[in-house]
């Protein structure tokens, strides 16, 4: 009878493609794949460990699943991730429960480490980070048409609050020639919307080429038959060059929506942190992306109560992101995370300040959202099929201005049958908070 093997894989989606490659080597040596840990003989957690709330949902998983250990219906449980990374020995004695204690390094041998602890032996072992596969065949756990594109490992950004660069080690970026091959791989597969992702994407072939080669990479994905929309993720402002807007803007696949996380606009917060630039410096990047491409859509992400954050400071983001007008826009408390240099700042800020700030950033971005969609109204956009919503009564997908999983969605209605990954032309015709609802049209002007 096979090992049935179950697998949640928690925080960003970087760490969903390393769960998809281990999803892969588990099933190439025979071991049966499901979806549910109450059918799973082994259960393997991949960890988050980046802030406070994702130690604590990972935590929460773990003392879930070890439960279930507990009760006899899983027999085996395995974590890795940037938690167990992170917090090597800690993870080992404060889990039990868990057979198998193991760091990124090791994910590339999940099959001997499952194979060990089927023996019975409980494994704890972190390899250096450095060995964490940078490439290798996965299996898509997305919806079918659309999967990430992983190009580079770790981070060398060293910003003050962040500690990525110390769980998942320097930058390195993927070859080219590796990413092009595997970008045709997920073509074949029928992926037509190809999202590219690393902890800094605009930092792309500097440590391999001497240069940035970002622009150069989106050019030849674009020559991919199949794919349809090339999407962008976590572009640092002081590397989006103008031959990298020139690109986006001259390639009809390269959809017209970057996330740039600023996490501040105060230019002395901005060096407390740790990032280059100035609110100028923005400012006019804002400005050229957008003469560049007008109907770009700009995703950011901000961090509220940073060790020493005046309420002069706070005031002034809150009135940057009011003349900013970010279609997108998510808002964190800091978190003050253990190693990270930040953490020793004096003047911490309060936690509830820190999180009624975030609160009011929030408030503000909803009003933001409500125009933006207002704005859509009576146009004609392209929408990518995700499902129907049974109780709705209605189908719901994305267009090109909406990142899965983090952005809204369109609900519409058709008079003729679909199917997931179809591309449609819905016509808008109200708005919610943060989603659109339209009709299917025959309009072949959608933007």
């Amino acid at each position: 009878m096979s090992i049935k093997v179950g697998m949640v894989s928690l925080g960003c989606n970087k760490n969903l493609v390393d769960s998809e490659r281990m999803l892969y080597k588990l099933r190439s040596h025979g071991y049966e794949l499901v979806t549910e840990f109450g059918l799973s003989d082994v259960a393997v957690v991949n960890t988050c460990g980046f802030i406070q709330s994702a130690k604590e949902e990972a935590i929460e998983t773990v003392l879930e699943i070890a439960k279930l250990k507990e009760e006899g219906t899983v027999k085996k449980l395995i974590l890795t991730g940037c938690l167990t990374e992170r917090y090597q020995k800690e993870c080992a004695e404060e889990f039990p429960e868990a057979d198998a204690v193991i760091g990124i390094g090791d994910q590339k041998d999940i099959v001997d480490i499952l194979d060990s602890v089927l023996r019975d032996e409980r494994v704890v072992h972190f390899a250096p980070k450095r060995e964490a596969a940078l490439t290798g065949d996965r299996i898509i756990s997305t919806l079918p048409f659309f999967s990430y594109l992983k190009i580079s490992e770790g981070c060398s950004n060293c910003c003050t609050y962040c500690a990525i660069p110390s769980i998942r080690g320097g930058f390195r970026s993927v070859p080219m020639e590796d990413l092009i091959a595997e970008a045709e791989k997920l073509a074949s597969y029928g992926v037509t919307e190809l999202n590219v992702i690393a902890q800094d994407t605009t930092r792309y072939g500097e440590d391999l080429y001497g240069e940035n080669r970002l622009p150069q990479l989106l050019t030849a994905l674009c020559k991919i038959d199949g794919l349809r929309w090339i999407r962008v993720l976590y572009c640092y402002p002081e590397r989006i060059t103008d031959e990298l807007l020139d690109v986006m803007a001259r390639e009809e696949k390269i959809v017209k929506y970057i996330d740039m996380p600023i996490q501040h606009c105060d230019d002395a917060i901005l060096k407390a942190m740790n990032r280059p630039g100035s609110e100028a410096e923005l400012r006019a990047l804002i400005a050229k992306m957008r003469e560049k491409m007008p109907e770009i859509v700009l995703r950011t992400t901000l961090i509220t109560g940073f060790p020493g954050e005046t309420e002069e400071q706070f005031n002034r983001l809150a009135e940057f992101v009011q003349e900013m007008k970010f279609a997108r826009l998510g808002c964190f408390a800091y978190s003050q995370e253990d190693g990270t240099k930040a953490a020793d700042f004096p003047d911490q800020v309060d936690e509830d300040v820190r999180q009624h700030r975030a609160d009011i950033i929030m408030e503000q971005q909803a009003d933001i959202s409500a125009a933006y969609n207002a704005a859509q109204m009576d146009k004609v956009k392209t929408a990518v099929v995700e499902g129907f919503d049974k109780w709705a009564e209605c189908w719901f997908g994305r267009t090109e201005a909406d990142a899965p999983d983090i952005d809204g969605k369109v609900f519409f209605t058709s008079e003729k049958p679909l199917n997931i990954g179809d591309y449609v032309k819905i016509r808008i015709t109200d708005t919610l908070d943060y989603d659109l609802l339209g009709e299917v049209c025959d309009d072949e002007s959608a933007e």
